[in-house]
């Protein structure tokens, strides 16, 4: 991703769960993520996982973005597009939205 890109994407940290919530969040090696405050359960593909650990270190978006795009081989709209919806569909089973 060139610095064009990184300065055009601008997604909002604050769409994903706080650190807080994340830290809480139990996961298996095969993707099995455990929420103990709402004993919630869900399952992550590899893509879901790397995205958490990825937030998990607390990078700011282009960040995120630029690791994201080193790690999967897709375009910097699809890793954006992608986030958008991972986000929303995080902070819906979570209940933080």
């Amino acid at each position: 991703m060139n610095k064009k890109e990184i300065q055009k994407s601008k997604l909002n940290r604050s769409l994903f769960p706080s650190i807080e919530v994340l830290n809480r969040l139990a996961i298996s090696e095969n993707g099995f993520l455990f929420d103990p405050s709402s004993s919630n359960s869900f399952t992550l593909n590899q893509t879901g996982s790397a995205v958490i650990d990825i937030l998990k270190k607390e990078l700011d978006a282009d960040q995120t973005i630029k690791l994201l795009l080193q790690e999967f081989d897709v375009t910097a709209s699809t890793v954006e597009r992608d986030l958008f919806e991972f986000a929303r569909t995080l902070r819906e089973w979570l209940g933080t939205t």
